[in-house]
């Protein structure tokens, strides 16, 4: 597998990645993190204009997606029952997603990220339990409560290569 940045071309197979993992979650007992139009094809078009959209692929078919954003995440300036590990700079990942043709595409993008960035932060619904333990296994240390837009809560992690 590899990774690279996706184009606008690529849309329709992300949007079929999306649909494949939100029914996935929502049949595995997480119905409320993403539904059925969560990410919208806007939020993914905003994504790939930024650069932040990759592809996880097995020669060029795209089987995994992730974005991945550098600086500040406004939704983690606040965070309870906790605290980050630290104050410096990091990266955040968001969205995984699979098409569940290929095992692997979780560790396949941390590995990229940890590849690239000492300091990874990446939250996730609390009935993602699937998600959490991945997470977890992964080496992130569970650091608190973080809440997005829309104001439900994530659980919050953080990996640090010190």
């Amino acid at each position: 597998m590899h990774i690279r940045k996706a184009n606008i071309n690529d849309l329709a197979e992300i949007m079929e990645i999306y649909k494949t993992a939100q029914e996935f979650m929502i049949d595995s007992g997480n119905p409320h993190q993403w539904g059925r139009t969560y990410p919208s094809r806007e939020l993914i078009e905003e994504d790939i204009a930024r650069g932040a959209c990759h592809l996880i692929c097995d020669n060029e078919m795209p089987h995994g997606v992730f974005a991945l954003f550098e600086g500040q995440e406004p939704t983690y300036e606040y965070i309870e029952n906790g605290c980050w590990a630290n104050d410096d700079e990091y990266v955040t990942v968001h969205r995984i997603a699979s098409d569940g043709k290929l095992h692997g595409i979780f560790n396949c993008a941390i590995r990229y990220c940890k590849s690239s960035y000492e300091n990874i932060r990446i939250d996730t619904h609390e009935s993602n339990i699937i998600m959490q333990d991945k997470i977890e296994k992964s080496g992130f240390e569970r650091c608190g409560t973080i809440y997005v837009a829309d104001g439900s809560a994530r659980i919050a992690y953080q990996w640090c290569k010190k």
